[in-house]
């Protein structure tokens, strides 16, 4: 386990938590570009396979209300498929003007790990297939490698489809 104090890495919130329920993690950061705070710009700085970063995404449920989806971040999500796995009727995005006050965290900061409230959260069935997968820390700049059937264990999520074909 590569820890923040070994690395020189800033301890997030996301990191206190992890560490509190003795979930293994490497802290990563790298330069924003606040030109593009895409999880594709991480991917490439960090040097990691495109597949086995994930962005957070944020919905709302027509009746089931908030939901978090994972997915990695050359994808597009399927709204349909996010709603199936909800169990609701359909889906939209969070605005981004709601993000920080319904999860504490902004764009390109957003993380499954630590949000306010602990809402449904569901991962692209694709990251089993990787031994560890990044998510953003909680912070612009910050991200966490971890195993993915840890991090759903920890946040209770389940393993779906969710990305369009």
């Amino acid at each position: 386990m590569s820890t923040p104090e070994k690395t020189g890495i800033e301890k997030t919130n996301v990191m206190r938590l992890l560490e509190q329920a003795g979930i293994e993690y490497e802290a990563r950061e790298y330069e924003v570009d606040e030109k593009d705070l895409s999880g594709s710009h991480a991917a490439d700085v960090m040097g990691e396979d495109h597949d086995s970063v994930f962005k957070t995404l944020v919905l709302r449920g027509e009746r089931t209300g908030y939901l978090v989806c994972c997915i990695p971040v050359d994808e597009e999500l399927d709204l349909k498929k996010a709603a199936k796995a909800a169990g609701d009727k359909k889906v939209e995005m969070l605005p981004m003007k709601d993000l920080l006050g319904v999860t504490g965290y902004i764009r390109g900061g957003c993380s499954p790990v630590g949000m306010k409230k602990k809402f449904p959260t569901y991962i692209e069935e694709t990251a089993v297939l990787f031994d560890r997968i990044a998510v953003s820390a909680g912070m612009r700049g910050k991200q966490i490698l971890l195993s993915p059937e840890a991090l759903a264990e920890y946040v209770g999520a389940a393993f779906v489809p969710l990305v369009k074909e």
